[in-house]
């Protein structure tokens, strides 16, 4: 029913000026608008809605991810932008904060300033 759609992309925050800075700034995502509800970008051809939302608690998982083709190149990118990698306990990540699962994938973890956790992934 929806296959022929475009998805868009929704994300949480409680401070969209610091939201735009971080996403259209740091992560280097175009700005398409800004107001009072939405920053909205591009995240590639999709378009990622984040959304003012007072009081936001973020959830304990990811809620956006990107694929890469280089992981370690993009993990260190981040790192020399200010943006930490998320080490969990015993999850094995290596000297640049990626995991690799038992398929080859290889996930590494970060978060925007209200604590979303995101995520950047090299398929097997």
């Amino acid at each position: 029913m929806l296959a022929a759609n475009d998805l868009v992309a929704f994300a949480a925050v409680t401070d969209l000026a610091r939201a735009r800075e971080f996403y259209g700034d740091t992560l280097g995502l175009p700005v398409l608008e800004l107001d009072d509800f939405a920053l909205v970008l591009d995240a590639h051809g999709t378009m990622l809605r984040v959304t003012a939302v007072p009081g936001h608690t973020p959830v304990p998982f990811t809620v956006l991810g990107w694929k890469v083709l280089d992981i370690t190149a993009a993990a260190r990118e981040l790192a020399e932008a200010g943006v930490p990698l998320t080490r969990y306990d015993g999850m094995g990540q290596d000297e640049d904060g990626i995991w690799t699962a038992p398929s080859g994938d290889r996930v590494a973890w970060f978060a925007d300033p209200d604590g979303n956790t995101l995520s950047l992934t090299q398929f097997g």
